[in-house]
């Protein structure tokens, strides 16, 4: 369940992140989440880095999973969907659908549980200018 609608980062599968057969290797989802997790901060207003710079806190990932649905390939254009599914006063937890975009079909679908902690690694509460850019910001597309 998304809290904001959900925001889209596209791009192409690039030949380095398959196998033999042209299949994206299991652990490039992960990535993929990262890329558009950060694109889901930044259409919201601010970057990770604001927050480690400005605020010196972190997200940490306490926890991710994905299932996946079929597989993508080399050169598909896909289409990852990022959400907030949940905050809580230390706790972030964002969901992901990811695409083919040629035939809107579910290739995988995953969530990641971040923790916000200061550099030491402490975990710290969640700045109410950053819980108010993430739970408004742009329309679901």
């Amino acid at each position: 369940m998304s809290l904001t609608g959900f925001t889209s980062t596209t791009f192409r599968v690039r030949y380095a992140e398959t196998d033999q057969m042209g299949v994206v290797y299991y652990a490039n989802y992960f990535i993929w989440f990262e890329v558009g997790r950060t694109d889901f901060c930044r259409q919201r207003g601010f970057a990770y880095r604001d927050m480690e710079e400005q605020d010196q806190l972190y997200i940490i990932v306490a926890e991710a999973r994905c299932r996946y649905k079929a597989p993508a390939h080399y050169d598909d254009e896909v289409e990852v969907r990022t959400y907030l599914k949940d905050v809580r006063k230390r706790v972030l937890v964002f969901g992901y659908e990811i695409y083919r975009t040629a035939t809107d079909e579910l290739l995988a679908e995953g969530e990641t549980v971040h923790v916000i902690t200061n550099r030491e690694g402490r975990p710290r509460p969640l700045p109410d200018k950053y819980r108010e850019l993430l739970l408004t910001g742009a329309e679901e597309t």
